[in-house]
C-alpha cells in the first residue's frame, strides 16, 4: 500500500508519510519481555535483534548474521552476545564478531551494526540515527509511575497493519469511546462528544485536556472502585512524537477539584509506545497503572484485562479503517470536526520534523 497518496483532510502528506522523523529515541519493548532469548523486530524498516547479556546488559545488533545473513534473532544468547543459529558465529553488543567456530583469526569486517539502547523505567528505548555514527544529544523520556508506589501496572503489545500515525490520531481523540468501548471504559456517547476540550502545544509536545463533571461510571471504572451513579470524570492525553502519555480517571462527585493534578479517586495512568515497522505497519506497546481503593480487592489485574479488551476493539477498527483507505485510493479524502484538534496538531509536527530534516523529501 502506498500511504505517501493518502489525503488526510487538510494536511497533505506530500511523499513524506512514507518516511519517520529520526535521530530520536523510539520504544524497543520492555524490560521484562528481554530474559534469554533473542528478539527480532523491525523499527522504521531496519531490522533489529535486541538481547540480554549474561551480565543483565541490553543489546541491539542489525539483525543478520555477516557470513551468510541469517538473522540473528534465530540464534541464542550466551553470556557474553549472541551467537548465530546456522554456523555459530559469536556476536558481542558492540556488533564485533567475538568467536567464529574453527577458525582462530577473526576478520576485522566480521561485525554487524549496533544500535544504542536504554533501559529506563522499565521501558528498553532504542536511538534510530539518521546517520550510523550519529549520537543521542538526550537522554530517553522519563516515565516514573512503572515504579510509583502508589500503582500497579501491567504492559502487553500489538503489532498493527496500519501507519503509526492512525494510532495518534485514535489516542489524541477519546470522543470515540462512548462508541468503540461501550463494555469497559466508554460510558455516553453523547457526553463524550460534548465535552469540552482543551488542546495546548509546548514544542513538540501536544496536550488535551477534557473534563467530564457528572458522567455515569463505566463498567472498568465500576469494577476498580465504588462509584455511585455519578463520577467527575478526567481525560488528559500527551503525544510525544514516540509515544503518548495518557492519564485518566474519575472522583466521586464533590469529592475535590477534577482539574487538580494532586486529585484523588480512581486513576489509569496509560503509557502507549507506538513505533513505526513500515510505511504500512507498527509496533504498539503499552502499559497501564492503577491504583486500589482501600476497601476493594486488588484490581490491577482487571484494569489490565479490560485495557487489552479495548485495545482489541481499537485495533479492529484502525486496521479496518485503513484497509478502507488503501480501497479507495486516490479517491478517499477526510473533513475535520471538532475533536480532531489535538491529532491534527499532532501531525503537523511529525511533517515538520520530516520537512525540517529533509526539504527534498517533502517535494516528493
Amino acid at each position: 500500500m502506498n500511504t505517501a497518496s493518502i489525503p488526510v483532510g487538510s494536511i497533505r502528506k506530500s511523499g513524506a508519510a512514507a518516511r519517520f522523523p529520526l535521530d530520536r529515541w523510539y520504544v524497543a519493548g520492555f524490560s521484562s519481555e528481554l530474559q534469554d532469548q533473542p528478539i527480532g523486530r523491525t523499527f522504521l524498516n531496519q531490522k533489529v535483534v535486541l538481547f540480554r547479556t549474561g551480565s543483565g546488559e541490553i543489546a541491539a545488533l542489525e539483525d543478520r548474521c555477516c557470513h551468510r545473513s541469517l538473522p540473528l534473532s534465530c540464534g541464542t544468547v550466551e553470556a557474553d552476545g549472541v551467537r548465530c543459529g546456522y554456523h555459530g558465529l559469536l556476536y558481542a553488543p558492540s556488533g564485533q564478531c567475538l568467536e567464529i567456530p574453527g577458525q582462530e583469526r577473526i576478520p576485522s569486517k566480521a561485525r554487524v551494526r549496533s544500535y544504542r539502547v536504554v533501559e529506563k523505567d522499565r521501558i528498553v528505548w532504542i536511538w534510530m540515527p539518521r546517520d550510523e555514527d550519529s549520537a543521542p544529544a538526550v537522554e530517553p523520556p522519563d516515565y516514573p509511575h512503572h515504579d510509583d508506589p502508589r500503582y500497579k501496572f501491567g504492559s502487553g503489545m500489538y503489532h498493527y497493519k496500519a501507519p503509526w500515525q492512525l494510532i495518534h490520531d485514535n489516542l489524541l481523540d477519546l470522543s470515540h469511546l462512548g462508541y468503540v468501548h461501550l463494555k469497559t471504559i466508554g460510558g455516553n456517547a453523547r457526553l463524550h462528544m460534548n465535552a469540552p476540550m482543551k488542546v495546548t502545544q509546548d514544542g513538540d509536545t501536544v496536550k488535551v485536556v477534557r473534563l467530564m463533571p457528572g458522567s455515569t461510571p463505566p463498567p472498568t471504572y465500576r469494577a476498580a472502585w465504588p462509584f455511585g451513579d455519578t463520577c467527575d470524570r478526567w481525560q488528559e492525553i500527551e503525544f510525544h512524537v514516540s509515544h503518548l502519555a495518557i492519564w485518566t480517571g474519575a472522583m466521586e462527585p464533590g469529592s475535590g477539584a477534577i482539574d487538580d493534578p494532586r486529585r484523588g479517586g480512581f486513576h489509569m495512568r496509560g503509557f502507549h509506545g507506538i513505533t513505526p515497522e513500515t510505511e504500512d505497519t507498527c509496533h504498539y506497546f503499552w502499559s497501564m497503572a492503577s491504583n486500589k481503593h482501600p476497601d476493594m480487592p486488588e484490581n490491577i489485574d482487571t484494569v489490565v484485562e479490560q485495557t487489552a479488551y479495548t485495545f482489541d476493539e481499537d485495533r479492529v477498527v484502525i486496521e479496518d479503517q485503513y484497509r478502507n483507505i488503501a480501497d479507495f485510493g486516490d479517491r478517499n479524502s477526510w473533513m475535520d470536526i471538532h475533536v480532531d484538534a489535538g491529532a491534527n496538531r499532532a501531525r503537523r509536527i511529525v511533517e515538520r520534523l520530516l520537512a525540517d530534516v529533509r526539504p527534498e523529501e517533502v517535494a516528493g
